[in-house]
């Protein structure tokens, strides 16, 4: 645009291309802004969600440490110790954000505005290579936090979740950004300095998401680390379970039933089994075939004894159970085999019955319901917010029995989430790999196992234009796209459309967070 004599109307236009550039690249700054933005409040809604399951895994390890003292006590107490550690510094990078924000004055939300990086600056920096006392504070809190996690687990908990904590909590120097200068920089300089408000309230977000992704995997360790040693076969470890062939007996009826470990093993043989004084000689894989002539009407124990042979060793478990004997039913007893709601587009199984009737001697009706075999039954509701199962018999001598209807509430399948290699959330991982990846969904905690389709998705590649693929894998818009993706950069893949496979029809909700992918290589 330089050189030579130019008129005025070419240096207008010249001018007008200058403003046209520079617009450009405040447009592109802004949206870097809002991006931070919302990866931002994604963090924080991670976080509460992160907390609420830690919670969870908490109040089971409080639980089983009231029950069994000896076992779970000294576990209970490590967590505790975590969890204390956990809310502090988490609490204290709250207080943090909240002081950045005061200090902003404005709108949070308002992402494109929260560009400057004085606030963070002040709050940290005192000029030259000092630091503010709240400077200090933070360096120091982080140091703390990890050192103090990791005494707490010392000999608890294997090395590479140790290893975890060290990396998540690392506040040693860094390289430096400027890659001529070889002498490292200090932590807290690379990571806050400079940098917009937006950004720093992200980092600060990320800490937090450390703390509740540390917790679980302590938590979930001690927990899942002492049911592993519970797995061995003793009387602690294993009951036996009386499992009647139907749910109650007339008095004087001959009862039928089965008798069997807990943790049901097939290739657990008994070398004797004694029920009630006599021993049991009908037996096969691994359980006893029990039948003897039901009691009196009410509860009758079932007692005796359980034994086989263990690493030579001959193991004694006792039985101790009961049964009920009652008078001629009148009502139905029915049950969802794996929940106490229906789910739209998928075969609930169901156990339907009525107490001292045969199976077919009993009628069920219900809209979708339809009998397997036996007591078994699969009911697939359709429209309406509950469904209503009728159901009746009539015994031996006769008798009809309508038992009242029985009502499930119907509920719509939850969203599944974006899966990449099993994983869910976030990954890092190749550019090269994630051209040939399949992009999934899949249920993370469901009582079916349901396989889906993924009909298409959105991909977006920072600084460039979202692109809808079709199908699971990437197309060559994408590609494309994709080889403009730099190593750091994170990869957002949402907006997927998925069904469940064989049924195009039921229309399945959307997962409701993205996946994103750092492009590490």
């Amino acid at each position: 645009m330089a050189g030579g004599k130019l008129s005025a109307r070419q240096k207008m236009i010249n001018l007008m291309y200058l403003v046209f550039i520079a617009m450009l690249a405040l447009n592109m700054g802004k949206k870097v802004l809002s991006s931070f933005g919302y990866l931002n409040e994604k963090l924080e809604s991670s976080n509460v969600s992160l907390a609420s399951e830690n919670r969870a895994v908490l109040r089971d390890l409080n639980t089983k440490a009231s029950e069994q003292r000896e076992k779970y006590a000294a576990l209970d107490s490590i967590a505790g110790q975590v969890s204390e550690l956990s809310d502090e510094y988490y609490g204290y990078l709250q207080a943090v954000k909240d002081a950045l924000l005061k200090a902003y004055g404005k709108d949070s939300k308002d992402y494109e505005s929260m560009d400057s990086e004085a606030y963070g600056d002040a709050y940290f920096f005192a000029g030259g290579d000092k630091l503010t006392s709240n400077g200090k504070q933070f360096v120091a809190k982080i140091n703390a936090y990890r050192q103090e996690v990791l005494a707490a687990l010392e000999g608890s908990i294997d090395e590479e979740i140790r290893s975890n904590i060290r990396k998540r909590f690392d506040a040693s120097d860094q390289p430096n950004p400027d890659k001529s200068i070889k002498t490292k920089q200090p932590w807290i300089y690379n990571r806050y300095e400079g940098f917009p408000l937006v950004a720093t309230m992200t980092n600060l977000s990320v800490l937090q998401s450390d703390v509740k992704t540390t917790e679980k995997e302590i938590y979930n360790f001690l927990l899942g680390g002492q049911l592993s040693r519970d797995a061995g076969v003793n009387e602690n470890t294993y009951k036996t379970i009386v499992i009647p062939k139907k749910p109650a007996f007339f008095a004087g009826e001959m009862f039928e039933g089965t008798i069997a470990l807990g943790r049901y093993d097939a290739s657990l043989k008994p070398e004797k089994v004694v029920v009630n004084g006599r021993e049991v000689k009908d037996r096969e894989n691994g359980a006893a075939l029990v039948k003897f002539r039901a009691g009196n009407v009410g509860e009758n124990p079932i007692e005796g004894n359980f034994v086989f042979k263990q690493d030579g060793s001959i193991v004694n478990i006792p039985i101790k159970d009961s049964y009920l004997v009652i008078p001629k039913p009148n009502a139905a007893a029915v049950s969802a085999d794996k929940m106490n709601v229906v789910y739209r587009g998928v075969e609930n199984p169901m156990t339907i019955s009525l107490p001292g009737v045969s199976d077919n001697n009993v009628r069920a009706s219900a809209p979708g319901l339809k009998r397997i075999s036996g007591s078994k039954y699969v009911l697939k509701p359709g429209k309406g917010k509950t469904v209503e199962i009728k159901v009746s018999g009539t015994t031996n001598d006769g008798t009809l029995i309508k038992s009242p209807p029985a009502q499930f509430r119907i509920k719509d399948i939850p969203p599944p989430s974006v899966s990449i290699r099993g994983k869910f959330g976030s990954l890092s991982m190749p550019k090269t790999s994630l051209l040939k990846t399949k992009i999934r969904v899949k249920m993370e905690d469901f009582d079916f196992d349901l396989k889906f389709k993924v009909l298409e998705f959105t991909l977006k590649v920072p600084g460039q234009l979202s692109v809808v693929v079709k199908g699971n894998r990437m197309d060559m818009r994408a590609l494309k796209v994709l080889s403009k993706a730099k190593i750091g950069d994170v990869v957002t893949i949402f907006d997927v459309k998925a069904q469940i496979e064989g049924d195009s029809k039921y229309q399945l909700k959307r997962p409701p967070y993205p996946i994103r992918v750092t492009i590490n290589n």
